[in-house]
């Protein structure tokens, strides 16, 4: 199991959280199975970046990221070099550290048909 600290939040997360996770999951999943009710407005489907997350420990640990996930990030809010979007980072073997960034930018039409 993987420990999983996540950095308080002013509306998703006050105090914190710490949990374990099995490698395997996303880190998004990870949060929400967790009751920390991270953003997802394009239903994990890497075309947002409300998910966004900076890996403040355990960041090498990840896949990289995919061309399609980077050029997402590159329109994330607080970008940083260990961002990642949540939906697609995969939870490994080493333990992490999680910041949720204060704001996000909805890029997704939420309850929108194509």
């Amino acid at each position: 199991m993987t420990q999983i600290i996540v950095l308080p939040h002013e509306e998703l997360c006050p105090k914190g959280a710490l949990f374990e996770e099995q490698p395997g999951k996303s880190i998004c999943d990870a949060l929400l199975d967790h009751g920390i009710e991270i953003e997802h407005a394009c239903e994990k489907s890497c075309a947002c970046t409300t998910c966004h997350v900076i890996v403040r420990e355990g960041f090498d640990s990840l896949a990289e990221a995919s061309e399609l996930e980077e050029d997402m990030l590159d329109k994330a809010w607080g970008l940083e070099a260990n961002s990642r979007l949540s939906c697609q980072a995969i939870v490994g073997k080493q333990d992490m550290v999680i910041e949720i960034p204060k704001y996000s930018i909805n890029m997704a039409k939420e309850g929108h048909s194509k």
